[in-house]
């Protein structure tokens, strides 16, 4: 009988597992949020992941549960271990994906580097920490955030009135999370995979460009790196998948600052967009590597297939045609690109499919990804 899998989520991250489950010979089941979801081919349910008896039915069907997002709420998964369910990664790892402020505080017992930071309940405390730094910092809601939402570049406490307006409304209080802001050369990603039985394999640390605070462009490995930084930020990878005894894949968004260090931002487990580029360009994908670290399989070689990857995301997507439409010519001029789509609506801002290229000219490949990418635009 095949292993089963069960994914939590029913969007783009979980559509890219079918096809290594598949090649696997594992049985892929998606509880989808709703009909037509991008892996709608793999949803065997449909129901709301905060509920706790839908999940639970769910997971009775499925060898290992996990995720194509963090937002199953922390009852959930712990009704579900208390159940017998193998639920990878758990969830007192995916607390600090949900969490920044528990992050942030579990990132300094780890003596991760990271930016400057303080929890605050009131618009005095923000005023007090932008004072302490030269007038302007970062504002985030500890949860929910992505994609840019939740976080916001204050000068002022009055710019966050707002969200205390909703802490306040809120009984259960809480606060929101002020970090310093970074002065930052550009912005790099480090993914690493770890079974439950503690291998743990590395992917090439990548530079990601970010446009309105959504990621446009991946490129692997980042370029103009010294050797020292592609071990610093494995290191940080690693220190990170076991220190929080991740299991499944791991994203570590960082910084790397004008003063040459490098400071964690952001992390998430499961597969993530600054990995997409593996799907063509690395030996195991992170989709194929997820599942394997999940079920407890021997991790399979990160490493690279050419010199240069580039991702480009289509974003938006055409907003007055079918995107399947636009198929034939990007394939027509750009025969070297490998384009993936999510099967969802056009809107704008949307991430709804990537194109990935691979090669060993840096610039040749850059463009044609870009050049592929803009035929599914208006």
């Amino acid at each position: 009988m095949a292993l089963r899998v069960g994914v939590v989520g029913g969007g783009q991250l979980a559509r890219m597992m079918i096809a290594p489950a598949v090649e696997l010979g594992v049985e892929l089941r998606v509880l989808a949020e709703q009909p037509g979801m991008a892996a709608a081919l793999a949803a065997t349910a449909v129901g709301d992941y905060r509920d706790a008896d839908t999940v639970l039915a769910f997971a009775r069907e499925v060898d290992v549960l996990t995720f194509d997002h963090e937002h199953v709420p922390q009852e959930v998964l712990a009704l579900l271990v208390e159940e017998g369910v193998a639920v990878r990664p758990g969830p007192g790892a995916l607390r600090f994906a949900q969490d920044k402020l528990a992050m942030r505080a579990r990132m300094d017992e780890l003596g991760m580097p990271q930016p400057e930071w303080a929890a605050v309940t009131s618009a005095a405390g923000l005023q007090e920490f932008l004072d302490a730094h030269d007038g302007a910092a970062v504002v985030k809601t500890p949860r929910g955030g992505y994609d840019g939402k939740g976080v916001r570049v204050v000068r002022s406490a009055t710019e966050a009135e707002d969200w205390f307006a909703t802490l306040a409304e809120d009984a259960r209080g809480g606060a929101l999370l002020v970090e310093e802001l970074v002065d930052f050369r550009r912005e790099l990603a480090q993914q690493v995979a770890r079974r439950p039985s503690g291998e743990v394999r590395s992917y090439p640390v990548v530079e990601t460009v970010q446009r309105d605070g959504v990621c446009a462009e991946v490129v692997a490995p980042a370029p103009h790196s010294p050797e020292r930084l592609d071990e610093v930020a494995a290191a940080i990878g690693v220190g990170i998948a076991e220190g929080l005894d991740v299991t499944g894949m791991l994203a570590v968004e960082l910084f790397e600052t004008t003063d040459e260090r490098v400071l964690v931002n952001e992390l998430a487990m499961r597969p993530h967009n600054s990995g997409h580029w593996t799907q063509d360009g690395a030996v195991t994908s992170q989709f194929e590597q997820h599942l394997r670290a999940v079920l407890d399989l021997p991790l399979g070689d990160p490493s690279p297939r050419a010199a240069w990857s580039v991702m480009v995301n289509i974003l938006g997507g055409p907003q007055n045609a079918s995107i399947d439409e636009r198929f034939a010519s990007a394939m027509a001029e750009h025969p070297s690109a490998k384009i993936h789509t999510y099967g969802k609506e056009p809107r704008p801002g949307r991430k709804v499919g990537h194109v990935n290229v691979t090669g060993d000219d840096l610039d040749d490949i850059a463009y044609e990804a870009r050049a592929a990418a803009e035929h599914f635009g208006d």
